[in-house]
């Protein structure tokens, strides 16, 4: 026997009643939105770790320019172009290993930043593979092999 279902089953994004173009839109809609919004807060985190969490000389450090890096893919993101998130994928691994690096060998609240950093790097790169990957089916599905990049969108 089936327990009666709650009024929020099935959540909005799995919902069954939804044409699978539709579910994969939707996918791809959270998937984007969890990309820019841990890019987002690897740069504010950057920036405060540096300048007022933990810096490594008091007042600051130019350790914070580390954050530039991470505010050129953004306009790209926000564009929704599919070769900004293939780059960023590969990109994000240079801070996850900053961020080893650094929890490994920094005291608190150094290394409870480097946690932070850790964690906003894999959500990151999750949210870029599974939106190229997301974006390369719909586009098979749809038969639009000519354009892999799937720009139009």
């Amino acid at each position: 026997m089936q327990a009666p279902l709650s009024p929020s089953w099935p959540p909005p994004h799995c919902d069954p009643t939804l044409a699978p173009a539709a579910q994969v839109e939707t996918h791809v809609h959270i998937s984007r939105a969890l990309a820019v919004g841990s890019l987002l807060g690897l740069i504010v985190l950057s920036l405060a770790w540096e300048l007022l969490i933990a810096p490594l000389r008091p007042g600051g450090s130019w350790l914070a320019l580390k954050a530039l890096p991470l505010c050129l893919p953004m306009a790209g993101l926000l564009k929704n172009r599919m070769y900004t998130y293939r780059w960023v994928s590969m990109l994000v691994w240079l801070y996850f290993i900053e961020g080893v690096v650094r929890a490994w060998g920094d005291r608190p609240p150094g290394n409870y930043c480097a946690l932070v950093e850790i964690a906003l790097c894999l959500i990151l790169f999750v949210a870029c593979l599974m939106h190229v990957r997301l974006r390369q089916r719909d586009a098979k599905g749809a038969g639009l092999t000519e354009n892999p990049n799937n720009e139009a969108r």
